[in-house]
């Protein structure tokens, strides 16, 4: 992932832990393929592959592109929840419309603040094919801890 830090987080009692590894998004979003290209508390962006992430019908996942909505709204919540000294995210609520189908290509998902307070963080998340059609709209709920 070129052109994108992050900062250290302390999380747990015992020392520091990177927040994102490997491209991003932690193990599975490096399995997947996902990629973040842009990341602040207002807006984070990412791709994914189709190929590798599809169903039996050859068609993207429903749950790959919930990962991808996930992947993106918790980064948007951490980078959030730096401001308000709470930098450790947790996802207490997906849920996922999917619009049309994707066989092939990349598709791009664009994290958006629905609401960002001391507590809680939702972000809405709209993935497009290379179209640029509407894919997926997904909304994501974190709580925000201490450290």
């Amino acid at each position: 992932m070129t052109g994108v830090t992050y900062a250290d987080v302390d999380i747990a009692e015992d020392g520091k832990q990177h927040l994102f590894t490997s491209g991003g998004g932690g193990a599975l979003a490096e399995r997947m393929g996902i990629e973040i290209t842009e990341a602040t508390a207002e807006r984070v962006v990412g791709i994914m592959p189709v190929e590798g992430n599809t169903q039996p019908y050859g068609l993207l996942h429903g749950g790959a592109s919930c990962v991808l909505a996930e992947t993106l709204g918790s980064v948007g919540a951490v980078l959030h929840g730096q401001t308000v000294d709470r930098p450790f995210a947790v996802g207490v609520d997906i849920n996922a419309t999917h619009h049309k189908a994707a066989r092939s290509g990349l598709v791009t998902g664009v994290a958006t603040p629905v609401h960002r307070g001391r507590a809680v963080a939702t972000y809405e998340v709209v993935l497009t094919d290379e179209a640029g059609d509407r894919v997926c709209t997904a909304r994501i709920t974190c709580l925000l801890r201490g450290a």
